[in-house]
């Protein structure tokens, strides 16, 4: 199945979950559970928003009934801006009475949204990557599946030093908000551990779609790395461009978190291949869970899962699990169940820190493959390492109150 079909099916996904809007989730002890999934639907991350739809309604049909009650959701557009995201869903508490959030793409909404779902009282899970939601603005209402920004620096930026030790010039590139900074901050500090020399930064905003400028810059620089730190269709144009540029042939190019599966499709074994990318989660993993949900995922979308539709999916799965083991929809509960919980994740043992509430998984550091050597349409990588790096609760300045 191609993108474009996934999509619509996404699309079709949508409306049962915006058909009974009038049914109350929380409160209520036969109706639905309803879910809500809090994503870009439109603007420049919809892709990963339509996605992470898909996962979230995977999950809910697997498990069907939980507590004995059928389970719904509804898809919130948030438009990847902070202000909508936090006011659909003041309006999806208030009006549908959902307690239960999965989503969240870009770091600048789920910071905004997991302080909105505390004061109403719900419980929040994302896999957005700013160091701040499990460290300084934590909350008990927030957990995070994804590893953070300073953790994908650490699997990605550290081994390609060491694995390059005639490397000494790096040049970024990065998207001007928290998410950025976070991966701008931890890179500068391995920089300086290393004695790297970082002979430039370009900023840009998160409108932005045309990155020649900056790639300019980044030639004149002459680095022996180009490091890019946006994430999504934007690591995508400014790789394209760069490609373009034929800086792949003059230097090293590392996007130090890509979207997946998803964006390798988008771009192509030709234009990505010799080029590193960070991930959460890559559909080979071989664990029972992952196997069991690119099983899942091929059945019915005769597709292999991407990132965005696995986060979800896992988000979902960690917010159904926490309600069976509570034994009840009240979120307080739910979130005690759900701190210091272990089980076997798609990257294998898991288990949510119960002080920050910061799942504790693997980060792999990928490298594109040529299409001469891929096995089969989805083999677009090499797995070059994983491992786990994550400050500890007080270092990343999480008071849990």
């Amino acid at each position: 199945m191609k993108r474009r079909q996934l999509l619509q099916l996404s699309a079709m996904g949508a409306v049962p979950a915006t058909l009974g809007l009038m049914v109350p989730a929380f409160g209520q002890g036969s109706g639905p559970i309803r879910f809500g999934c809090p994503v870009p639907m439109s603007g420049p991350f919809a892709a990963n928003g339509k996605f992470a739809d898909l996962g979230m309604k995977l999950a809910l049909d697997q498990y069907g009934k939980v507590l004995g009650r059928p389970l719904a959701h509804t898809v919130l557009d948030t438009e990847g801006k902070p202000a909508t995201a936090v006011r659909k869903v003041q309006e999806s508490s208030q009006q549908e009475g959902i307690s239960f959030f999965a989503g969240g793409i870009l770091s600048s909404e789920s910071l905004a949204m997991g302080k909105e779902i505390e004061k109403a009282g719900g419980v929040f899970i994302t896999t957005a990557g700013a160091d701040e939601i499990t460290g300084s603005d934590c909350n008990k209402a927030t957990f995070r599946w994804s590893v953070p920004t300073y953790g994908a620096i650490e699997q990605t930026v550290r081994p390609l030093i060491e694995s390059m030790p005639k490397a000494k010039r790096w040049y970024t590139i990065t998207p001007q908000y928290v998410f950025g900074e976070g991966l701008l901050s931890a890179a500068t500090n391995i920089f300086k551990e290393k004695g790297i020399e970082h002979v430039g930064n370009s900023y840009h905003s998160l409108a932005e779609k045309e990155f020649s400028g900056y790639l300019t810059n980044a030639a004149a620089a002459k680095p022996d790395v180009l490091l890019l730190l946006n994430f999504g269709s934007q690591s995508s144009s400014a790789l394209r461009q760069a490609v373009a540029f034929g800086l792949n042939k003059r230097m090293t190019i590392l996007i130090a978190w890509a979207s997946g599966l998803e964006q390798f499709e988008s771009l192509g074994a030709d234009l990505s291949e010799g080029v590193y990318f960070g991930a959460q989660y890559w559909h080979t993993v071989d664990s029972p869970l992952n196997r069991e949900l690119v099983k899942r995922s091929n059945d019915v979308f005769k597709s292999n899962p991407n990132y965005s539709l696995a986060g979800s999916y896992i988000c979902t799965k960690l917010l159904l699990d926490g309600i069976v083991k509570a034994g009840t929809v009240d979120p307080k509960a739910v979130i005690a169940a759900m701190e210091g919980m272990k089980y076997q994740g798609l990257t294998g043992d898991e288990e949510v820190r119960k002080a920050d509430h910061q799942v504790l998984k693997d980060y792999y550091l990928l490298k594109a493959k040529g299409k001469a050597a891929m096995k089969n349409k989805d083999d677009y990588v090499d797995v070059i390492s994983s491992g786990r790096s994550f400050l500890s609760p007080e270092k990343a300045g999480c008071k849990m109150t």
